[in-house]
């Protein structure tokens, strides 16, 4: 008797689930879903190579379309409606229905929107997929004047790559800093001061009343009374986890699809991995839901052992990357609740140094900018809790490496 696993989603985590799933054993039907015409792509360079026109969507596949048809995976370009769970039966959008024994919710986010006048318009864009970038590119003219509204991860990636293409941009924030969630007041300076150094206006505490135009967008109306002249806009202020279809059929939702240690969901046949799924982690005692490709990808192989009737649990650091200009930010661990840091190099003069996150003299989290040593050092020093001598790590001059023996060292001795 066949039986059947059907991933719904054709993201990082699908696409590492079809392959993974292979790998612990599943000798059944594989069927991935997705409502985009393409094959799974990588999506961290939508705002960046594939924005600036350097590389193409088959140059962003995760895999070609010979690894699914080597591994007997059949893909379908669908949307899918409603889960009956008790049924084990899937309904598309055309009706059509498909019923599982193993099925993987990999559902990804979808952009925040912004609830303003006029933020329906010709010129405004959001950016999540290929067809984002490409609606973008469309829009973009010689002379164009770019406002971006979010200075995030997002909006300071797209911001560079169109700067490259000679954009002019400006970039608003209605926090006092870019970044201000994620980063340390410093790593936040050095960013706003790179991007001036590169020609982004960067406009800060700033409050937008609405976004104007007549057959198309013409600029963004601030809420004291300025207009910031635009001929197209971009919006990247944050995602949200699409987690309808779930909810809808009675799985545990709470910021994502609740997950636990071996990525399995409120139902005993229905896995969830990647930006949708959401996760209790006893490193930061609470539970998270992380939008990183690498932590999709491990939620992703949890989940084929877990459809496969294996045990493994989700326990990799978390590490995310960002690239802007010249500039490569590697982020090992989690800086939530930090109360002290330690930089090396310096943040305020040339791009490159790092930024150590310390909680009650832990060191919980590193922002490493064109920093592979000090990145490499922070995961494996945050992933095993060594101790670390913070005047060690602020000279440039000392040895990661030594530093690391030594703590290892230090911590095998103490038991």
């Amino acid at each position: 008797m066949t039986v059947r696993a059907i991933i719904v989603g054709a993201s990082h985590a699908g696409a590492q689930l079809c392959a993974s799933l292979r790998q612990e054993g599943w000798e059944g039907e594989i069927l991935l879903i997705g409502d985009e015409p393409a094959l799974p792509y990588h999506r961290p360079p939508l705002s960046k190579t594939y924005l600036a026109n350097k590389t193409t969507l088959d140059d962003l596949l995760i895999r070609p379309s010979a690894f699914y048809a080597k591994n007997d995976i059949t893909i379908r370009h669908a949307t899918v409606t409603s889960i009956d769970r008790e049924a084990h039966v899937l309904t598309l959008s055309g009706g059509e229905e498909l019923s599982y024994d193993k099925l993987a919710l990999c559902l990804g986010a979808r952009p925040r929107r912004l609830p303003l006048a006029g933020s329906d318009l010709v010129g405004v864009h959001y950016l999540r997929d290929a067809a984002d970038i490409e609606a973008i590119r469309n829009g973009i003219t010689g002379s164009g004047r770019v406002v971006i509204i979010g200075a995030g991860y997002i909006g300071l990636e797209t911001a560079a790559s169109l700067r490259k293409l000679g954009v002019d941009v400006t970039v608003l924030e209605s926090a006092e800093r870019v970044l201000q969630r994620v980063t340390a007041p410093e790593v936040s300076a050095f960013y706003a001061r790179v991007h001036r150094e590169e020609g982004v206006e960067i406009r800060t505490g700033v409050a937008i009343s609405a976004i104007e135009g007549d057959d198309r967008v013409r600029g963004v109306r601030l809420a004291d009374g300025e207009l910031v002249e635009a001929d197209l806009v971009i919006i990247g202020i944050g995602v949200v986890p699409n987690t309808e279809l779930a909810e809808a059929a009675g799985l545990r939702v709470n910021n994502g699809i609740t997950i636990d240690d071996h990525a399995l969901t409120s139902d005993p046949d229905i896995v969830a991995a990647g930006d949708c799924a959401n996760h209790f982690m006893p490193r930061y005692d609470r539970c998270l839901r992380l939008e990183s490709v690498p932590s999709a990808g491990e939620q992703a192989k949890i989940a084929a052992a877990t459809m496969c009737g294996k045990s493994k649990d989700i326990t990799a650091l978390p590490w995310f990357w960002s690239d802007q200009y010249e500039l490569k930010l590697q982020i090992a661990g989690l800086n939530e609740g930090y109360d002290s840091v330690v930089l090396r190099g310096d943040p305020e003069a040339g791009r490159s140094f790092a930024c150590f996150y310390f909680k009650q003299d832990e060191l919980i989290a590193a922002d490493c900018v064109n920093r592979p040593q000090e990145f490499m050092f922070s995961r494996r020093g945050i992933g095993e809790r060594v101790p670390v001598d913070r005047s060690q790590l602020a000279d440039p001059d000392s040895s990661l490496n030594d530093m690391l023996k030594a703590a290892l060292a230090s911590k095998a001795a103490a038991g």
